[in-house]
């Protein structure tokens, strides 16, 4: 039987709650996205997807490849986008269901380095460490899904993201989260996905992994996330679109503003998954943090970091979606 997961913030339990805006704010930073959508646009970096744009009654400008996306079109898109889906995992009994305010939680990624176990060299990491930590996942009840925490660097660049595919996949049996690179691995991802459950038919009702995008700030949708994107509509898999905005850097220094850069970076992404196959499930996530400005590096982990993750989770609340976002 699969098992239900607690939900955040009841009142019978007393949860904890950071309401870092008021409703009016929310709408606020929303009707600032839209404008930003429909007023300046998003670069995209793909051919087919900007006919898809182009289809829906977006305003292109071909030759610096902006699209201009109607409010209209992206309130049908969130409209469109399910409330929850279950992320299913070799075994039903590793199902969770990702909805609002329901809480679960994973590991995160991804480390390139680590420390060998048997001879303390700090070395980069390998295929086999990218098994090993499947493994341990996969032990740890208190972990419902797992997320690829490291790189392969003993594999070829063009496919690496099919050798970390193949490491997790045969050494879990929990929900994977997965970034394909490009469309060519997503594709070949599939193909395996779909070999491990029995046919293509069979994975559209039991899809073990989710595609992971991240858009380039600011506002940048390049031609490979709109590859896995428009792939993973495609194939009946799950889309978690990251973004990850750095305030003070790629995005304004404010925590409204950020947030606004990263909504309107996920937004986009979720329209043109709509676009191409309405009704495919899509998570709202994060990992935008503030840029330590002294040092010039991602400031993760820092009090603001758990602010802007606030306001991530109320804005997903708002769209009645699934969020991923750094616990801090």
């Amino acid at each position: 039987m699969m098992k239900p997961r607690r939900k955040a913030g009841k009142r019978r339990n007393s949860g904890f709650s950071l309401n870092v805006f008021t409703d009016d704010e929310l709408e606020d930073i929303h009707l600032a996205t839209l404008k930003v959508l429909h007023k300046t646009g998003v670069f995209v970096g793909d051919e087919e997807a900007v006919e898809v744009f182009d289809g829906a009654g977006a305003v292109i400008d071909r030759k610096n490849s902006v699209v201009k996306i109607p409010p209209q079109v992206v309130e049908d898109a969130i409209r469109s986008a399910p409330s929850k889906f279950t992320a299913c995992g070799r075994t039903p009994k590793n199902d969770v269901v990702l909805e609002r305010d329901r809480v679960t939680f994973t590991n995160f990624g991804e480390g390139i380095k680590i420390v060998d176990l048997y001879t303390g060299e700090y070395r980069e990491t390998l295929k086999a460490d990218v098994a090993d930590a499947a493994k341990i996942v996969d032990y740890l009840d208190n972990l419902e899904t797992y997320e690829r925490i490291m790189v392969s660097h003993d594999a070829p660049q063009e496919t690496v993201a099919l050798h970390n595919a193949e490491a997790s996949l045969t050494n879990t049996s929990k929900h994977h989260w997965l970034g394909p690179v490009n469309g060519y691995c997503a594709r070949k991802i599939v193909d395996m996905l779909a070999a491990i459950v029995g046919g293509r038919a069979a994975l559209k009702k039991r899809p073990l992994l989710t595609f992971l995008v991240a858009p380039g700030s600011p506002l940048n949708l390049t031609k490979e996330l709109c590859e896995i994107v428009m792939e993973g509509a495609r194939s009946g898999l799950a889309l978690n679109i990251v973004s990850m905005a750095m305030a003070g850097g790629s995005a304004p220094v404010t925590l409204a503003g950020t947030l606004v850069t990263h909504n309107a970076e996920v937004l986009a992404s979720i329209a043109l998954n709509q676009l191409t196959r309405r009704g495919s499930p899509v998570v709202y996530g994060s990992s935008t943090c503030p840029m330590d400005l002294l040092r010039t590096t991602a400031s993760v982990g820092s009090p603001e970091c758990g602010m802007i993750t606030a306001g991530v989770a109320r804005l997903a609340r708002k769209y009645s979606l699934p969020c991923f976002a750094a616990g801090g």
